[in-house]
């Protein structure tokens, strides 16, 4: 396969992020763009496959879409995934496994709907390269598979580890959110080259880290590798390129700079700690303190995520949180804020209305971001 040939890449992400990672791919060059509920799936070469992995703030993983069908038996599945172009990227030596889910669908037994495309995968690939056993000692090519409804779409994962996994945060306190939807945030925020952001439960440091990431046009992926650098399709100089061309983008005269604080000093030291493996530790403060000492700086952007239990004591503690929060923020056009949370009535308990309200998933937690001070 050349550097030029056209493949479909599409991308998971956080439902309710679906516009800003159509943002950031049409930045990087994606074209033909369609977003579906938590995916967007564009068009390009694998220049494009390279600079995805690496730029994408708000994906999840970049997957090559290999195609997509309806199948209700067993024989359906067989045969569309036999269908399917797989020679074009897995080689004769290469691994490559099976996983997937499906969902409202006949064909619900997950090993077995595993089975059936192993099998399928490797009648294709046996009759292309007249092999009749794959010792599958190469490079790992994982196909991936959805079933939702009845209908198959099948993927290979290009990005190994999820991109979320950034390599500056090995640690992370007790409740972390994830690095892909704290840049989501940071984007529906509002967070430019020159904001100045304060996250007064800073925790590790993610948001404070992501949102100086955006500021400063700074690639989540530099750091580390993906599962398709060891393919064989791909040339090495073209990580390297595209390596080269994500450093040459970043902001390095962005007004930029943060402040962060924590009740527990542990905090404070971890955030400190990932924003220096991070390349950002100048750009952020960081100091114990509680809330009820918020200091309201003019013109700074809080964006947080208060803590939040589900036990009914920590609950009620959050609930009792989100009051002082109502107590000292500003949460005006001078003074604007963000804030995620799964309580449903939160700004009861914080004693404002939101000006604008985003649903987000924390994982598997229904959210909103809560925004203040903002246009409507």
């Amino acid at each position: 396969m050349n550097n030029s040939e056209r493949i479909t890449l599409t991308c998971p992400c956080h439902f309710g992020t679906e516009r800003t990672l159509k943002f950031e791919v049409s930045r990087i060059g994606g074209e033909n763009i369609t977003v579906t509920d938590g995916r967007v799936t564009f068009e390009g070469d694998l220049t494009l496959l390279v600079r995805a992995n690496i730029c994408l703030a708000s994906a999840e993983r970049v997957q090559i879409l290999l195609g997509t069908f309806r199948a209700e038996t067993f024989d359906q599945l067989f045969e569309g995934v036999k269908a399917l172009p797989l020679e074009r990227f897995i080689g004769k030596s290469d691994a490559f496994p099976v996983t997937g889910h499906s969902l409202n669908s006949a064909l619900h037994s997950i090993p077995a709907c595993q089975s059936i495309i192993k099998k399928a995968a490797v009648t294709r690939l046996s009759s292309k390269y007249s092999v009749n056993f794959f010792e599958e000692t190469g490079s790992l090519h994982r196909i991936q598979f959805n079933i939702i409804k009845d209908v198959v779409s099948v993927y290979l994962d290009t990005s190994g580890a999820g991109l979320h996994k950034r390599g500056y945060r090995q640690h992370s306190n007790a409740a972390p959110i994830k690095e892909t939807l704290a840049a989501g945030i940071a984007d529906i925020a509002g967070v430019r080259r020159d904001t100045v952001v304060c996250d007064p439960f800073c925790g590790s440091g993610t948001l404070l880290i992501e949102s100086a990431y955006k500021a400063l046009n700074i690639a989540p992926g530099l750091r580390r590798g993906f599962a398709a650098q060891t393919w064989d399709m791909i040339p090495e100089k073209l990580w390297q390129e595209e390596r080269v061309r994500a450093r040459d983008l970043i902001i390095r005269d962005s007004a930029f700079e943060a402040y962060g604080s924590d009740i527990d000093p542990e905090c404070v030291a971890l955030t400190l700690e990932n924003a220096a493996k991070a390349g950002v530790k100048s750009r952020i403060r960081v100091r114990k303190a509680d809330v009820k000492d918020y200091e309201n700086r003019e013109g700074t952007l809080t964006v947080t995520n208060p803590p939040y239990g589900e036990r009914l004591l920590e609950i009620k503690e959050a609930e009792q949180l989100y009051a002082v929060m109502g107590r000292v923020f500003a949460a005006d056009r001078e003074h604007p804020c963000a804030v995620i949370s799964p309580h449903e009535d939160f700004e009861g308990f914080f004693g404002k209305k939101a000006d604008k309200k985003r649903k987000l998933y924390n994982g598997m937690i229904k959210c909103d971001l809560y925004q203040y001070g903002m246009k409507r």
